[in-house]
């Protein structure tokens, strides 16, 4: 150790000549240097980020406010405040079934690129050096942003980690680079977020044209993570991952997959409790009702991975179930249902009293006072943001689990809308259902984002996000991702398939609760095998099976929440109807698969099966499993 960056680097490299020539460039010591650049230096309470836009004038993209817990960041613009799902395009000539930037603009990539360069060459920059990836899979990467952005470098440091100036490895060469160019989304594209992949033979790089770090800090990287995968032949997961411990010692490994939205990082939360400790297992929408149920000790919570979930080859040991660490140093956590003190205190406790200042985003702070995460910023009066953040690293989570784990359980969550006799929709997934692996895969395949999303600025209902929902952030082909996910399942016989709603069940209003209490319920039942009668066929064969009765600590879940078609305020017409939804954005998911040459052929089979209306049986025999 001991060389400088610019050492490292060949004297063409594009980077080389940015660093040579810049007005300054701070590579960081340690993340209170960070936080206090984030804030325009050390002492300094309130900092602005602002631009000078030709034909613009000065533009604040950002207020950085110094709170007793940490950095509150916030953007005056609505748009910059949750992920434009259509933000991702591809500069390259590399294979990719995402949109390309000459297809969109109608203009090739490298005079921007070009003009990118030369705003950096302007600026004094921050340059971070990091490991993208787990403890023990990791590629070398960099982040170029303006000094003023500092708080985007901090942002990344946490979720990432960060190589402090002085310790850079003598062999470091960066597998990808971001660099950070918020005036250009003004320039060029009309203010809207616009996140560039330009994948060279040696180099991934990520233009970032916006300073929510979201799209590129966040899923810019899981990118590079899949597009590397996608070469080597391996998937870094959409996915949460908890190991539960029973009261009584047993432990189960539960992997929560699905689209932004979908219960990821709430899997790893404690389940909500009422003033009095009750569970409030949901609200009818049409009566008001409520129904409670006693849960008297939980099981203990230790946490493995929030959202991206590394699958390696090299960590898989031959036990039929699929092994995975965390790809990431920090965790992105949503927190637009923590809309009062008291909703969740474990949370709250860490984010009010951190060991070490956090970062938290569209949430208020003021200078000098306590962030509170319960109080959102609002788009509009009377209109909280939905997407309130606090990046969190690992090392503060209380029982965080810092090595490789064997997963029992795969789930998959969905968000799902109230479903009534007079208005039927999709909600009629009941509060567990279990599926045979070949239905696993598909309903990874096609990945609904679902009701109401939180997480991202337009699109709703059955809208996919397709392979693994980690689809949004891959930059390559979707079949290549349909495989490997197939092959992954096939190759992990020993791992149990779920289905989990969450918002609604029915006619009842749920929020997370189902998945709270199916982990209670999966981790008390362990591996153990169902015997005749426990599981019974979901009257939509792809909602697979479902309990015939579901008892957690001797409290008796009702039925009409495992059957849906059973609640008084569904039926089974409208319960038919929602079937039909669910059937039809299969149909109109799966088929443009079929037509890639290069699919599985078991993966056709399995496509074929759904569109001509199989059965369960059908789906058993194409993947036989145990554990169901």
């Amino acid at each position: 150790m001991g060389k400088s960056l610019l050492d490292l680097l060949e004297p063409q490299h594009s980077l080389a000549a940015i660093l040579s020539d810049a007005v300054s460039v701070v590579m960081p010591r340690n993340r209170q240097e960070l936080l206090d650049m984030a804030l325009g230096g050390p002492g300094r309470d309130y900092f602005e980020v602002i631009y000078d836009v030709p034909e613009r004038g000065q533009i604040l993209e950002a207020t950085i406010s110094r709170c007793r817990n940490g950095v509150a960041v916030n953007f005056p613009d609505v748009l910059m405040r949750r992920r434009d799902p259509d933000c991702m395009v591809i500069a390259d000539k590399q294979p990719t079934d995402k949109e390309r930037f000459e297809d969109r603009y109608g203009e090739p990539f490298e005079p921007l690129r070009e003009q990118i360069f030369a705003w950096l060459k302007q600026q004094p920059l921050v340059v971070l050096p990091f490991m993208a990836g787990s403890a023990e899979i990791a590629f070398p990467a960099l982040l170029v942003c303006p000094a003023n952005a500092a708080f985007f470098a901090a942002a990344l440091a946490d979720l990432q980690g960060m190589i402090p100036a002085g310790e850079l490895p003598d062999d470091f060469a960066p597998r990808a680079v971001i660099y950070l160019a918020p005036p250009f989304r003004h320039t060029h594209f009309a203010g809207r977020q616009v996140v560039i992949h330009n994948r060279t033979a040696s180099l991934h790089e990520i233009f970032s044209l916006n300073l929510y770090p979201g799209p590129s800090a966040k899923k810019g990287i899981y990118g590079v993570l899949l597009s590397i995968g996608e070469h080597e032949g391996w998937i870094t997961a959409h996915a949460s991952t908890v190991r539960m411990v029973t009261p009584y010692d047993n432990e189960i490994v539960i992997m929560h997959e699905g689209a932004s939205g979908g219960g990821k990082s709430e899997m790893l939360e404690h389940v909500q409790r009422q003033a009095d400790g009750r569970l409030l297992l949901g609200q009818n929408v049409l009566t008001g009702e409520r129904r409670y149920l006693n849960l008297g000790q939980a099981c203990q919570i230790h946490p493995v991975t929030d959202d991206m979930a590394l699958c390696h080859p090299s960590l898989q040991n031959g036990n039929g179930k699929l092994v995975l660490s965390d790809a990431e140093k920090a965790w992105f956590v949503r927190i637009n249902h923590i809309t009062h003190y008291g909703t969740d205190p474990h949370l709250e406790k860490l984010c009010t009293h951190p060991a070490e200042p956090l970062i938290f985003l569209n949430l208020v702070g003021v200078p000098g006072s306590t962030c509170l995460i319960w109080e959102h910023i609002e788009d509009e009066p009377g209109r909280r943001c939905p997407n309130p953040r606090v990046i969190l690293p690992r090392q503060m989570v209380p029982n965080v689990v810092n090595e490789p784990v064997e997963v029992d359980v795969r789930s998959l969550g969905l968000r799902t809308p109230p479903c009534t006799r007079d208005h039927p929709t999709f909600g009629i997934v009941g509060i567990l259902h279990f599926l045979p692996p070949a239905l696993g895969w598909l309903w990874r395949l096609a990945a609904p984002r679902g009701h109401d999303n939180p997480s991202i600025t337009v699109g709703g209902g059955l809208v996919s996000e397709g392979v693994g929902s980690y689809w949004p952030f891959a930059t390559g082909r979707r079949v290549d991702h349909a495989n490997l996910l197939l092959q992954q399942i096939r190759n992990a016989p020993n791992v149990r398939f779920t289905l989990i709603p969450n918002q609604h069940i029915g006619a009842w209003r749920v929020g997370f609760m189902p998945q709270w209490l199916a982990r209670e319920y999966l981790a008390r039942r362990g591996a153990a095998r169902f015997k005749p009668g426990q599981l019974v066929p979901a009257r939509f064969p792809l909602l697979g099976y479902t309990l015939f009765a579901m008892q957690i600590e001797g409290v008796q879940v009702p039925r009409w929440m495992l059957e849906v078609n059973l609640q008084s305020d569904v039926g089974n017409e409208a319960y038919d109807e929602g079937a039909r939804q669910i059937q039809a954005f299969f149909a109109a998911e799966l088929p443009p698969l079929l037509n890639e040459p290069d699919l599985d052929p078991l993966g056709k089979e399995i496509i074929r099966c759904c569109l001509d209306g199989g059965q369960l049986a059908d789906y058993e025999r194409l993947i036989p499993s145990s554990r169901l």
